[in-house]
């Protein structure tokens, strides 16, 4: 009897299934294949067995050169290559750990006034505004935000707990009491969605870390569906079972941008901005900064203390000195004008 062995799986499968037994996000995923497939379309289809230090070195600095990319982008790229190498292929060479790292030019982040969150917040209505507001009032990350499910809402401590967020870390944050009626309201239809979806026959959401298959039904149950379901269901494309997936992040996006022109706010507003205003206008209003970090998910204080830089008290919290040699001579000038 002939004894056939299965095929050796292909690289981009293994890189799949290397992520998935280390329990990496899907994002992280869709990620690293989409930069080791183009590092292997770079090189002329070439198996990356064959290739080394050299070949990283140029696809990094094409990346840099002709590609624009930002430093942050290009580490990206490179922690994909670093994990096909030491994880999937397993390369242990010295070479590896000598790859250029792109330096990142620390960035002050985008922050609104709170008057400036007024306007933008009163521009959004329905789901979405709900969602916006969510964002500013627990400083969540948008794909936390998109990811809570209704468990990880408590009301009578209001609290907001969110799952395995960047680092894989829980963490818990404010609900803010002005959001406990509406959020209790749009739970009520999204709970009339899910049993009509039940009726139907549907009604199973995704589940982490197989819980789906070790207790069989609980991706029906109400507690675990998401808390801003999509509209349409769709096929999930690894278990091809169909399903409700959160409301898609572009979505969000959109509608932030484009509350953001109608409130005429002249500043790049992405949902992310609203983290940013989040803890800047805590830390304004006196709270300490270590309660910040535990708020916002950081590891490190030195990455919550960015937001000490954009407090609104000018620079530094110094005043200019025209303003104080100007108050002084406000009775000797005649006011300035700018068509003198």
């Amino acid at each position: 009897m002939e004894v056939t062995t299965a095929p050796a799986p292909k690289l981009l499968d293994q890189v799949h299934a290397a992520i998935r037994v280390r329990h990496l996000s899907r994002a992280t995923d869709e990620i690293y294949v989409r930069w080791i497939r183009s590092f292997i379309l770079f090189h002329g289809k070439k198996h990356p067995r064959d290739m080394g230090a050299p070949e990283i070195e140029a696809y990094l600095s094409h990346l840099a050169t002709q590609g624009k990319v930002s430093p942050s982008t290009q580490n990206q790229a490179k922690a994909a290559l670093l994990f096909l190498y030491k994880v999937v292929l397993d390369v242990q060479l010295p070479w590896l750990n000598n790859v250029v790292q792109a330096k990142i030019t620390p960035r002050l982040p985008v922050v609104l006034t709170q008057a400036e969150v007024g306007r933008l917040l009163a521009q959004t209505d329905g789901t979405m505004g709900l969602f916006a507001h969510l964002l500013y009032g627990t400083g969540m990350r948008l794909k936390e935000g998109l990811r809570l499910r209704v468990k990880d809402i408590d009301f009578e401590r209001r609290e907001v707990i969110i799952r395995e967020g960047k680092g894989g870390k829980d963490r818990v944050t404010m609900l803010p009491e002005l959001l406990v009626q509406p959020l209790q309201e749009h739970l009520a239809n999204v709970r009339a969605l899910h049993a009509r979806d039940l009726e139907e026959g549907f009604g199973e959401v995704w589940l982490p870390n197989a819980l789906g298959a070790k207790y069989r039904g609980l991706g029906k149950k109400w507690h675990w569906q998401w808390v801003f379901p999509s509209r349409l269901r769709s096929v999930d494309p690894e278990s091809g079972i169909t399903r409700r997936h959160f409301i898609y992040p572009e979505s969000v996006q959109r509608v932030v941008r484009e509350a953001a022109r109608k409130a005429d706010i002249p500043k790049p507003v992405t949902p992310h901005v609203l983290r940013h205003s989040f803890a800047t206008h805590l830390l304004s209003a006196g709270h300490d900064i270590r309660t910040i970090q535990e708020l916002l998910g950081h590891r490190k204080v030195e990455t919550t203390m960015i937001y000490t830089h954009v407090l609104n008290r000018g620079g530094h919290g110094v005043p200019s000195p025209l303003d104080v040699v100007g108050a002084r001579a406000l009775n000797l000038q005649r006011p300035l004008r700018a068509t003198d």
